[in-house]
């Protein structure tokens, strides 16, 4: 049967075909990218484009690698094991080891679905002058109805498209009219200062830039895949060619660097115009995007505020079903998008209370504003292990056949998880000086 799989895989196919084309460059990596520029990822590049001006802007070119390996390396343990992420776990290591990650990972992600929902809620305010704690409340409803009713393919086109609401703020950079040699210089040239508020901001970038759903995202997106092929069972799952994982890493790059892009230009928008004018503390993504109306135009804040709500929507269901993807792997329920909710009861389930803890949270009267940044350092902690963990796996021949990792990828790999960890070292250093 394994033999049979592989020649099925290494032959000619419509499904090979059809990844070999625009609509899967424009696919599951897009998706990937643009959720990683949520509403969490938005406050906080804008915040740090406010307090530190162009001098942050290296920090999209340098995470460009790091984002492109974490993902592809969570895509190649999705295609090749079969498996989601935590179901890796679960089969490969000690039940302490799961739980332990599974807990941080659960907190980030409701932590980080819950600041999102506040971040679109002030965004949406901006346009509809209705008190946010009730918008929280309809947004949260709508993006559970779509998961609860929506097919997987209905799911992923919409994500596709909500995806290019990040050109926004392309648009909004543009019409800030930054000063060139600053750009120039503070994106070639890495500016670095020991100081808690630096260090707390870098981590945020990092940890939003390189958060733990994504990995539980991408692996588990590629299983859907597999599933949507029609291979149901994890034998028939198994295994990847080489000319799939080679399309795998062109989509990704090209989702990647999508992502990276956003992120430069968001930071670039603010910090040509909030830090020019002396505004340097923003309580909310809503007011970064009016502080930007008489600076660079009404049109400005518009896009800025319309960008926060398109991929709102496409980000917090990637938390919410990430996070029941991952416990219901722990705990061995039946889970997929393909499933009707009677077909997989409590995964649905586990959906819907991520979902309520996120919207209960909106009630406790955080800093919207300072709940995205800090969403952005509790991913910066709770990423590190799991990366680590990615990292064996994908050397396992054990969970990856042949497929282990090259030197190149490895280099790669473990330079990221070198640097997240040096990143968050140095942040809890400061706490003690």
């Amino acid at each position: 049967m394994a033999a049979m799989t592989q020649r099925d895989r290494n032959s000619t196919s419509p499904r090979e075909d059809k990844k070999d084309g625009i609509g899967r460059a424009l696919g599951l990596g897009l998706i990937t990218g643009a959720a990683d520029d949520d509403c969490s990822a938005i406050g906080t590049y804008a915040s740090a484009g406010a307090r530190f001006g162009p001098d942050l802007l290296w920090t999209a070119p340098v995470t460009l690698p790091m984002m492109y390996t974490v993902v592809y390396l969570s895509s190649k343990l999705g295609q090749v094991s079969g498996r989601g992420l935590f179901h890796a776990i679960k089969d490969f290591y000690p039940r302490w080891l799961l739980w332990a990650v599974l807990v941080g990972v659960l907190i980030g992600n409701t932590i980080e679905a819950a600041a999102d929902l506040g971040g679109m809620a002030a965004s949406i305010n901006i346009f509809l002058p209705v008190p946010i704690p009730l918008i929280v409340v309809v947004v949260a409803a709508a993006i559970f109805a779509l998961q609860l009713w929506g097919s997987y393919k209905l799911i992923r086109n919409i994500f596709r498209w909500l995806a290019l609401a990040l050109l926004a703020y392309v648009g909004s950079a543009i019409m800030a009219k930054p000063d060139a040699a600053a750009v120039l210089w503070g994106t070639l040239v890495p500016k670095i200062q020991f100081s808690r508020e630096f260090l707390s901001i870098l981590v945020a970038i990092i940890g939003t830039t390189l958060s733990a759903y994504l990995y539980t995202w991408q692996s588990n997106e590629e299983v859907e895949e597999e599933i949507a092929e029609g291979r149901t069972t994890l034998r028939k799952r198994k295994g990847a060619t080489d000319g799939e994982l080679r399309r795998s890493r062109r989509d990704i790059l090209i989702g990647m660097i999508f992502s990276n892009l956003i992120m430069y230009f968001i930071i670039l928008s603010t910090g040509s115009t909030l830090y020019e004018a002396g505004e340097h503390d923003v309580e909310t993504a809503a007011q970064a995007a009016e502080a930007l109306k008489p600076l660079a135009g009404a049109a400005a804040g518009v896009l800025f505020a319309a960008g926060v709500i398109g991929v709102g929507f496409l980000a917090v269901p990637v938390m919410t079903t990430g996070a029941a993807y991952d416990l219901a792997q722990a705990v061995g329920w039946e889970h997929s998008l393909h499933a009707k909710p009677r077909e997989a009861p409590k995964f649905y389930i586990a959906i819907g209370a991520f979902t309520l803890i996120a919207v209960g949270l909106n009630f406790l009267g955080f800093n919207p504003m300072k709940a995205l940044v800090w969403s952005g350092i509790v991913q910066g902690f709770s990423t590190p292990p799991l990366l680590l963990l990615i990292m064996l796996m994908t050397n396992n021949p054990r969970i990856m056949g042949d497929k282990v990792n090259s030197r190149t990828t490895n280099a790669l790999g473990w330079a990221t998880t070198i640097a997240i960890f040096s990143a968050s070292m140095g942040l809890v250093a400061t706490w003690f000086i």
